[in-house]
């Protein structure tokens, strides 16, 4: 079974309603976000699960340390590419991502598939992970050169590992 290399096989849909399972999101969701997978800055996209809480629980009768795994912990961050035409205003249909990001408090679900291309349409049974956040202020970059863009911190509310794209509504 030969490796595949990761360029351009993670999809990146981000949905601006809060679906009643994040597990199964129905196709008609996914269909209707908006595509982001073009318009986020790939070297700084990250949200994972970090290492979760540690417990140091165990029964009285046994030697030495042991740890027990707590609560789950995640974190993540988006660079959003800006789109402006030729006076510097956003292109209100290309910046969409950031549209989504901007104001602090803002809940949106990132939805990411990783196998397929990137542009190969989402399907009933694709897998993803999902996760629900609330936006900081957008930072400005590190690195200013390149696209104009902003970067968005995110807390993540709620995450789903392993959903699987529900057919219909």
């Amino acid at each position: 079974m030969p490796l595949t290399l990761a360029d351009a096989r993670k999809k990146v849909t981000i949905l601006t309603a809060v679906p009643a399972d994040l597990a199964a999101i129905p196709l008609t969701a996914l269909t209707s976000g908006i595509e982001a997978s073009c318009k986020i800055n790939k070297p700084d996209y990250r949200l994972s699960p970090t290492a979760s809480d540690t417990v140091p629980d165990q029964p009285l009768c046994a030697e030495g340390n042991a740890t027990t795994f707590g609560n789950s912990n995640f974190e993540g961050s988006i660079t959003s590419l800006r789109f402006l035409d030729a006076t510097g205003k956003p292109e209100t249909a290309e910046d969409e991502v950031y549209d989504a990001l901007r104001v602090k408090g803002s809940r949106v679900v990132v939805v990411e598939r990783t196998g397929p291309k990137w542009d190969e349409p989402w399907a009933a049974g694709d897998i993803y992970r999902a996760f629900e956040v609330i936006t900081d202020n957008p930072q400005e970059p590190q690195d200013m050169a390149g696209y104009i863009k902003n970067v968005h911190p995110l807390g993540v509310q709620n995450a789903v590992l392993h959903g699987v794209v529900a057919a219909g509504a």
